[in-house]
């Protein structure tokens, strides 16, 4: 066993805050292996965290940049240990693959390290409703009908993540918080929530006919709940821009946890703040 796995849990130090409890958590779109990756903010959430199931709704690792140039600083490697560890110690946790951590889905059906890879999953709430799991890619046409396309948005939006890190980096130096620039000008350009609209909509219809109450997924970098008609539309958002995750708890409330937010406002000693209530 390596020695990581030993290290004493974050609970046992008086000085560190207690260990916020659910039932579920769902994160997505993390891109470990970029440098938009916010790997100590979701290292810090892990950390902090309690809960009986886990679901990673890809783009956990980015393939896609990992293939143009190796970036994987120490940071990177605390996320994956974190959650290996948590696995191990009785945490079930389900990596549902995206397009960007595409070559798992090859895999799909077996565990990698106590980790339990599948193409989807139907989540059974603790109120008894059933939500389909997907990472969401299958629902956009860019992606499934003009791969070439895709990429080329990728690296458009390369650009803007590395102006982000940029822009992150003069805010450190006066000691200011992180704040993303990147997601501030996606969420006022027209075209772009028209895109999030339209896919938040396929998605919910496709969960209808799948005859299930709700679905959770990623993809899209914008955490939401939202209602159409029967069906609860469920996106956890991302830790390259917004620094989010969906939670369940103990009653099958769903909730949307915004890390960054909560960072923001309080200090480790401060009573934990959640944020974007259903």
């Amino acid at each position: 066993m390596p020695a990581w796995f030993h290290e004493p849990e974050s609970e046992h130090d008086p000085r560190v805050r207690p260990r916020l409890k659910f039932r579920t958590i769902w994160i997505s779109d993390v891109h470990l292996g970029t440098r938009g990756c916010n790997a100590e903010l979701l290292s810090d959430f892990l950390k902090s965290v309690e809960c009986e199931k886990l679901y990673l709704v890809g783009d956990i690792i980015d393939g896609w940049r990992l293939k143009r140039g190796w970036y994987w600083p120490p940071a990177h490697n605390d996320v994956v240990r974190r959650i290996l560890k948590m696995a191990k110690t009785g945490t079930h946790v389900i990596y549902v693959p995206g397009n960007h951590d595409e070559a798992f889905r090859d895999y799909a059906g077996l565990h990698f390290g106590d980790v339990a890879l599948q193409h989807e999953a139907v989540h059974v709430t603790a109120d008894g409703r059933t939500l389909l799991v997907v990472h969401g890619d299958v629902f956009d046409g860019i992606v499934l009908y003009a791969r070439w396309l895709a990429f080329l948005g990728d690296r458009a939006y390369e650009l803007l993540l590395k102006a982000n890190v940029i822009f992150n980096r003069v805010r450190r130096r006066f000691g200011l918080p992180y704040w993303s620039l990147s997601a501030y000008l996606k969420k006022r350009v027209k075209n772009a929530v028209e895109y999030v609209c339209r896919f938040e909509e396929a998605v919910a219809h496709a969960a209808a006919e799948r005859n299930v109450d709700g679905v959770v997924c990623g993809h899209i970098h914008s955490a939401e709940i939202r209602q159409f008609g029967d069906i609860t539309y469920y996106n956890d958002g991302d830790w390259v821009e917004s620094c989010t995750a969906l939670v369940e708890h103990a009653d099958g409330h769903m909730e949307i946890i915004d890390w960054a937010d909560r960072r923001r406002k309080t200090s480790l000693a401060e009573e934990p703040v959640l944020a974007k209530t259903q």
